[in-house]
């Protein structure tokens, strides 16, 4: 039960067995690691193309794809491709939809009135 061949065989042993536990736990993370940069990777977008026209082809989309999420934030309008702002459970509104609120929560005291009634939502789009 003394010398080194006998501590090498039993802690190649020891080592044998934590390896054994601990490699279905390793080869999970390692799954789960790589799934999680696959979805990270398919949230970025498409990939770089390599040639100039698809370049700018796909930089011409992306400054319209902003515009568009631009004009839907000043106007008000849900736009799926960007998520509302979650604060405490309860869902704020953005741009324009909170402008036009704000015109009700102020006048709302006054009976009957409404600051907008002159206005159509197209005049107040127009007017932001």
């Amino acid at each position: 039960m003394l010398g080194i061949g006998n501590l090498t065989t039993k802690l190649t042993r020891i080592l044998f067995t934590h390896i054994k536990h601990s490699l279905p736990d390793i080869t999970k993370e390692i799954k789960d690691k790589s799934k999680e940069t696959e979805e990270d990777l398919k949230d970025l977008g498409p990939e770089m193309p390599s040639e100039d026209s698809a370049k700018t082809q796909l930089l011409w989309s992306m400054i319209t794809d902003f515009i568009q999420t631009y004009k839907n934030t000043i106007s008000g309008k849900y736009d799926t491709k960007r998520q509302m702002i979650q604060n405490q459970g309860k869902v704020e509104l953005s741009g324009g939809a909170k402008i036009k609120m704000n015109f009700y929560n102020l006048y709302q005291e006054y009976d009957g009135y409404r600051a907008t009634s002159e206005y159509n939502d197209m005049y107040i789009q127009k007017a932001i």
